[in-house]
């Protein structure tokens, strides 16, 4: 068993890391629609566990969007990243310890969050130091225990740390730490895949 990071460096050697963009993209679209919905003020932007940054580079093509921002753990889906783009900024680090200059408008994040011991602790972290007030999360989350088909992917992937959260556990952690207006929606249900489920809220 592998930490995730481990394996997401892998998977930028062996290629895998090729296939995100096409996986996740209409989750992701659907992500961004919602949070973007009605937007008229330019808004900073933060991808948490950006891999190799394609969602900043589509952000930075938004006509409003002044900053966006990507952090991984992963050294090489972040060199990646920055080869790929010039123009948006990214950073390696630890997502619970790094903190932006400036807090932003909207922090995203696909498939990272349940790679902690304890999601709500990079819930909270975000809120506090990376959203500014009235600031929005959104992730998306394809691990998560309606989600039939994803419960073999601990041994499937080989990632010693997966946790495993409900709809319900997630939409009591964003609560939890403040978050106000929580909702939760699933994406691409598809027979016996229940689809993206996606949390939003805004801090208060």
């Amino acid at each position: 068993m592998k930490s995730a990071v481990e394996v997401f460096n892998d998977w930028t050697i062996n290629g895998k890391d090729e296939g995100m963009e096409e996986a996740h993209s209409s989750s992701v679209m659907a992500m961004l629609d919602f949070a973007l919905n009605g937007q008229k003020e330019p808004f900073s932007f933060i991808d948490a566990g950006c891999g190799t940054g394609w969602t900043v580079r589509r952000m930075l093509s938004h006509p409003l969007c002044h900053s966006a921002t990507g952090i991984d753990g992963a050294d090489g889906m972040i060199e990646k990243a920055r080869s790929k783009d010039p123009v948006g900024k990214y950073f390696l680090a630890d997502l619970l310890q790094w903190i932006p200059n400036d807090p932003v408008d909207i922090v995203h994040s696909m498939e990272v969050f349940y790679y902690l011991a304890e999601p709500q602790s990079l819930i909270r972290h975000v809120v506090e130091n990376w959203l500014k007030s009235e600031g929005r999360l959104i992730i998306g989350v394809d691990f998560y225990r309606e989600n039939k088909p994803s419960h073999s992917w601990v041994t499937d992937c080989g990632i010693s740390v997966m946790t495993m959260l409900s709809e319900n556990d997630w939409w009591d952690a964003f609560s939890a730490v403040g978050l106000e207006n929580v909702q939760s929606w699933r994406h691409g249900a598809k027979g016996d895949w229940a689809g993206t489920l996606i949390v939003t809220g805004i801090k208060g």
